[in-house]
């Protein structure tokens, strides 16, 4: 059977409730393309953001872009390329999520040694890596998902592409290749999970030995954004794998697709900017500074203009 196309499920039939799912998503997506360029400008056009944490908030900012933007439809072709570049950001953003942990690990257990260990090559040759291994898992997972067409028809019951509604469609050899796949890729999200809670084990050990409540309330300050961004993005997509079968259905599949698609590129530029003192200073004088200049631009377009 020759597929041309998928054919992806509506949320509603009616027109007022489409009306507002385009409204809600719309919004959505805007405002994870504002937060998101928000923090990429502030990072980008401030020295003193240009430390590790910060180019790895950038990296995150980016994958944040891609992920969110990727849920798009669409042709066979089309559909493809979707899943690729879900799973290329989705992969590579928990990769630098993981070595955000690092990072914060070092900063607070091995201080005299951070400049030796997160030298500006060394953050480039990690987030480069996260990036490659993102690249690696998308393409792996894309050669067997679309190696062959589906057998079940084209009907994908979800709002974009996604592995586990593809796989409903798709021959048993797809499944089966497919299945060992996924025991990798879960054996090294465990391994990358393991990583973050030893480095946070290891983090909060050293914050209770100090003796300062306000140099233990800083570094919290400093871990806790992380903290949520991961506790988020691993608990949705857990939840969206792992969950029984008995408590399975067509609307709860989308509300749990919706949160790990959707929810966290919009959330975390808002999770960050409210803990960063840093990046909030330097986004007032950014902001400070464009409303001078269109102050200032303002009265020439109106001479231009004949206003």
């Amino acid at each position: 059977m020759i597929v041309w196309g998928f054919l992806l499920m509506a949320f509603a039939d009616t027109r007022e409730l489409q009306l507002l799912h385009l409204g809600l998503f719309l919004g959505i997506y805007l405002a994870a393309l504002l937060g998101n360029g928000l923090i990429l400008t502030t990072v980008a056009c401030d020295h003193r953001l240009h430390t590790p944490m910060y180019l790895f908030l950038l990296n995150l900012a980016l994958l944040d872009m891609g992920s969110i933007s990727t849920t798009l439809a669409i042709s066979y072709q089309g559909c493809a390329a979707q899943v690729f570049l879900f799973l290329f950001f989705i992969t590579a953003e928990y990769c630098i999520l993981t070595v955000m942990a690092y990072d914060r690990y070092v900063a607070i257990c091995k201080p005299l040694h951070y400049g030796s260990l997160l030298g500006s090559t060394a953050c480039v040759k990690m987030a480069a890596a996260a990036w490659g291994s993102g690249f690696l898992h998308a393409v792996l997972h894309i050669a067997n998902i679309f190696s062959l067409p589906p057998c079940q028809g084209n009907a994908v019951d979800q709002f974009f592409c996604e592995i586990p509604e593809i796989l409903k469609l798709s021959c048993s050899a797809v499944h089966l290749r497919e299945g060992q796949l996924l025991m990798f890729t879960a054996c090294l999200t465990t391994g990358c999970f393991v990583f973050i809670v030893l480095s946070y084990v290891q983090i909060f050990r050293v914050v209770l030995r100090m003796p300062s409540e306000q140099g233990r309330h800083k570094t919290f300050s400093m871990c806790l954004p992380h903290l949520a961004v991961v506790s988020l993005f691993v608990s949705t997509i857990m939840f969206a794998h792992l969950k029984p079968p008995s408590i399975s259905s067509p609307f709860l599949d989308l509300v749990i697709s919706f949160l790990y698609s959707v929810v966290p590129p919009a959330v975390n530029p808002l999770i960050y900017s409210m803990r960063s003192q840093e990046l909030k200073e330097v986004l007032r004088k950014l902001m400070g500074t464009a409303a001078v200049s269109l102050e200032h631009l303002l009265p020439s377009c109106c001479t231009y203009l004949g206003v």
